[in-house]
């Protein structure tokens, strides 16, 4: 007797259904085992399908980082600047750990994609409600994401766990000696007595620019320049 299953149904292929495969394919295999043909078997078709809906690999990177920007929490501008802009850092710093291989890519391309725009038009309207001039707004926008950033790169690279820590310093101690590095020694030994656990600490640089930034706050008064003025 035949069966009378119907053979399930394949998902037709879009842009989106690529970029998510391309996505999930640089998160557990990282980016160099992206290519073509390796996101082809992945989705069970031909090669050449993958260019009815991108136009290359190039194109492709530049659809992930989108995808990926659209996950970070964008700014309110209903919310106190330092509160939206604390928000603002901490999901973004979450969503770069969850994909590592997309840090690099946000500092090595020109970035266009609708949820960009999207993310740094609402982080610039944030700052520029809030009292910052579009020049003060572009320059603190750029000193935050160069911090995040550098310090979720920094914390991806780390070559030690924090459970590893203790042990480590202890065993940093002969290299050492008092007479020579007597801070690096003084520091090392607190970390090895577990009175300073030496975690990376987010928030500490984070508030120091934020401080900072407040206090170059400004605003500028009508005049010829008035384009620059805070909304609202």
């Amino acid at each position: 007797m035949e069966s009378t299953e119907k053979p399930e149904a394949r998902l037709p292929l879009n842009r989106e259904r690529v970029l998510r495969a391309a996505l999930g394919l640089a998160d557990t295999q990282g980016l160099a085992a992206l290519s073509m043909r390796s996101l082809a078997t992945l989705l069970e078709v031909q090669a050449m399908s993958l260019y009815n809906h991108v136009s290359n690999k190039e194109d492709i990177l530049d659809g992930m980082v989108d995808l990926v920007v659209s996950e970070i929490q964008v700014p309110s501008p209903d919310l106190p600047w330092q509160v939206a802009m604390r928000a603002r850092a901490h999901s973004a710093h979450a969503v770069l750990l969850r994909h590592p291989w997309a840090c690099s890519l946000l500092m090595s391309r020109v970035n266009i994609g609708p949820f960009m725009l999207r993310y740094i038009d609402a982080t610039l309207g944030c700052l520029w409600k809030a009292g910052f001039t579009l020049p003060q707004a572009d320059h603190a926008w750029n000193a935050l994401d160069s911090y995040i950033y550098g310090f979720t790169l920094q914390k991806l690279n780390f070559p030690l766990k924090a459970e590893e820590y203790s042990a480590m310093a202890a065993s940093f101690l002969p290299a050492l000696p008092a007479d020579r590095y007597p801070s690096m020694r003084a520091l090392t030994e607190l970390v090895a007595a577990r009175q300073h656990n030496g975690l990376h600490d987010l928030d500490f640089g984070l508030e120091l620019i934020l401080t900072g930034l407040e206090r170059g706050r400004v605003d500028i008064p009508e005049g010829p320049h008035k384009d620059w003025k805070r909304q609202g």
